[in-house]
């Protein structure tokens, strides 16, 4: 049997995706040896349930979701935790003998990117800009930070409608509204989330106008490639704290690594060897 763990990211637009280099690094930290396919179902030539099925028979011990298809993919996957099932989107998944499994790192990931930058503080009124997948693991992940007000910005309200629903099942006293106008729903708010794809590469641009982030207090970016978005430059012309999407990437992979493999990782020295050179 071979000792190398197949793994591999779906997903649009991954050309930059440091995942690879994440898990294969986690690797040598335990002397294995990592392959990280990037699997681009449009590249493959594929839908993306027909991706799907057949890397569950090609030989992966698992595969990352990321952007369109994290809602997709949980409806292929055995969801064990309820949690998870209640915000039907899926960003890790693990191939074993009775079925894939699914899982969401990037709602203990923002937990974890969160209070390395804020620490105990709480989230206060947030906006929050994309009621997708990486959104619905955020605001969940609020929610555990103690969110009391949230405001859903997208241009599908029934999408952001369905997630207010959501949100107030688990969290009766959460003040939720919706609606599509991102500016018109920031004020008052403490903290301010970009959970759209806008700002990563292949999609240019900021999803708020930062005269809109005045007053605010903090902000998260789920985009990390690139690490430093237009939407957080803005933010910290306006005083607020950042927390950058590269974050959120860390916290997300060594919580995946651990899920895949079950071997240790030292997070620090994990961090350092990102940083060098390529």
């Amino acid at each position: 049997m071979s000792t190398t763990i197949r793994l591999g990211l779906i997903g649009d637009n991954i050309a930059q995706s440091q995942a690879p280099r994440l898990h294969r690094l986690a690797g040598l930290q335990n002397g294995r040896a990592v392959t990280y396919d990037r699997l681009v179902p449009a590249e493959q030539g594929k839908s993306f349930d027909r991706l799907f099925a057949d890397i569950a028979q090609a030989g992966y011990r698992g595969v990352n979701v990321t952007y369109p298809y994290k809602e997709r993919a949980s409806t292929r996957v055995i969801i064990e935790d309820a949690l998870v099932r209640t915000m039907g989107a899926v960003n890790t998944v693990v191939f074993d003998a009775d079925g894939p499994h699914g899982f969401n790192t990037d709602y203990t990931g923002f937990i974890r990117a969160y209070r390395r930058v804020l620490g105990t503080a709480a989230p206060g009124p947030v906006l929050m800009i994309g009621a997708g997948g990486v959104g619905k693991a955020v605001a969940y992940g609020l929610i555990a930070l103690g969110l009391e007000e949230i405001r859903l910005a997208d241009i599908d309200i029934p999408k952001a409608e369905a997630l207010a629903t959501a949100l107030r099942l688990v969290a009766p006293h959460l003040r939720v509204e919706t609606g599509r106008d991102a500016g018109a729903l920031s004020r008052g708010a403490s903290g301010i989330v970009n959970c759209t794809p806008i700002g990563m590469d292949g999609h240019p641009g900021t999803p708020l106008d930062q005269r809109h982030m005045a007053g605010a207090e903090w902000a998260f970016d789920a985009v990390y490639t690139p690490v430093h978005t237009l939407f957080l430059g803005d933010a910290g012309k306006q005083g607020l704290q950042t927390i950058s999407g590269y974050e959120l990437f860390i916290g997300q992979g060594v919580d995946a690594w651990h899920i895949f493999t079950g071997l240790p990782l030292d997070e620090q020295r994990l961090r350092h060897d990102l940083m060098e050179t390529e």
